[in-house]
C-alpha cells in the first residue's frame, strides 16, 4: 500500500469517511441543498467552481480533521484543483490528517436484470497513475442494485471486483460500492444475494489482497458482519442512500463495526448563506453525530 500510516488509519481508526465526490450529474442537486440555485451560475465551469468552493469550505472547517473524519472521497476535478494553494489530496492528508480517495467510475449503464452496472472505464489505468501521483490512497466506484435478481447481482459484483483488481495493481485501495436501492420491496432478499456473491468473490482474491466495501445500510442489523470480519476486507463503510442524517445514524448504530461514508447526510443543514461561525457549528454537530454512530 502506498502509505502505511494511511493504511493503519483506514484499518483501525475510529471515525468515518466523508463522501465529497458529487459528479457533474449530481452537482446541481448538491448545490441546491447548499442553498445555491441554478440561476446563480452559468455553465459547467461556474458550477464546478461553486462546488469546489463548497468542498473547500467543508475541508477547511475546524471540525474536519482526521480525529473524526478519517478519510474523504474526492471527485476527479477536485483532485485536480487546489485548496489554499496546495493540491487537494495533499492538503487533506498533510493539513487535515484525512486519507484521500478518488471516485473513478463514469456513471451507470441502463438497467438490465435488476441492476445498473458501471459504464466502461477505458482510462482507468491512466486515472490510477494520476491518483498515485497526487498522493491518493484509494478509489471508489458505484453500481446499483434495484431488484433481488441473482444474475444481475452476480454480474454487478463481478464487475466491481474486476475493476478492483485492476486498481490494486497500481497500489491503490479500491472501495467497491454495489449500492442496494433502499426503497425496493425485495431489499432484504437482494442483500442476502449480495452478501453471498461478495463472500464468493473475496474467496477468489489472491492471498495478501484486500478491498474496502461501501454498502447500503442493511435491512437486518449486522447482516454484513461476515464482511467486516473477513481477512480480505480492510473496512466496510455505509452510504446514507437517501435516508436523513438522523435515520442513517440510527441504522448505522445498529451495525457493529460498520462506519459511515455519507455525502448528502454529512452536508445536511449547511448553507452558502451561513456565516463561517454558523457553518462551522452546523458541520461540527453533523460530524459529531456521524462519528458517534460510526463508533459503535
Amino acid at each position: 500500500m502506498t502509505d502505511q500510516a494511511q493504511a493503519d488509519q483506514m484499518r483501525n481508526a475510529t471515525g468515518f469517511i466523508a463522501a465529497l465526490d458529487q459528479s457533474g450529474g449530481s452537482t446541481p442537486k448538491a448545490l441546491a441543498q447548499y442553498g445555491v440555485e441554478e440561476s446563480e451560475y452559468s455553465g459547467e465551469a461556474e458550477m464546478f467552481d461553486m462546488i469546489h468552493a463548497m468542498r473547500s469550505r467543508i475541508v477547511k472547517s475546524p471540525a474536519f480533521t482526521g480525529d473524526k473524519v478519517i478519510g474523504a472521497i474526492l471527485f476527479e476535478m477536485t483532485m485536480d484543483r487546489e485548496i489554499d494553494g496546495m493540491p487537494s489530496a495533499q492538503f487533506l492528508w498533510e493539513k487535515r490528517g484525512v486519507v484521500p480517495f478518488l471516485k473513478v467510475d463514469k456513471g451507470l449503464e441502463e438497467e438490465a436484470n435488476g441492476v445498473r452496472l458501471m459504464k466502461p472505464i477505458p482510462t482507468l489505468d491512466t486515472l490510477c497513475e494520476r491518483a498515485v501521483s497526487h498522493g491518493v490512497f484509494g478509489t471508489k466506484m458505484r453500481s446499483v442494485i434495484d431488484a433481488a435478481n441473482a444474475e444481475g447481482i452476480r454480474a454487478n459484483v463481478a464487475q466491481q471486483f474486476q475493476y478492483g483488481e485492476q486498481i490494486m495493481r497500481h497500489g491503490l485501495m479500491p472501495i467497491l460500492e454495489p449500492e442496494v436501492t433502499i426503497s425496493i420491496a425485495d431489499k432484504a432478499e437482494a442483500e442476502d444475494m449480495l452478501l453471498a456473491e461478495i463472500l464468493s468473490a473475496l474467496d477468489a482474491l489472491p492471498e495478501g489482497q484486500e478491498v474496502m466495501l461501501k454498502l447500503s445500510l442493511p435491512t437486518k442489523a449486522n447482516h454484513y458482519k461476515p464482511l467486516i470480519d473477513h481477512p480480505k476486507v480492510m473496512r466496510v463503510v455505509a452510504l446514507s442512500g437517501g435516508y436523513s442524517r438522523d435515520e442513517a445514524n440510527a441504522l448505522l448504530a445498529q451495525n457493529e463495526g460498520m462506519i459511515a461514508s455519507f455525502s448528502r447526510a454529512l452536508a445536511e443543514g449547511l448553507s452558502a448563506k451561513q456565516s463561517d461561525a454558523d457553518f462551522d457549528a452546523t458541520l461540527a454537530a453533523s460530524i459529531d453525530s456521524i462519528y458517534g454512530a460510526s463508533a459503535t
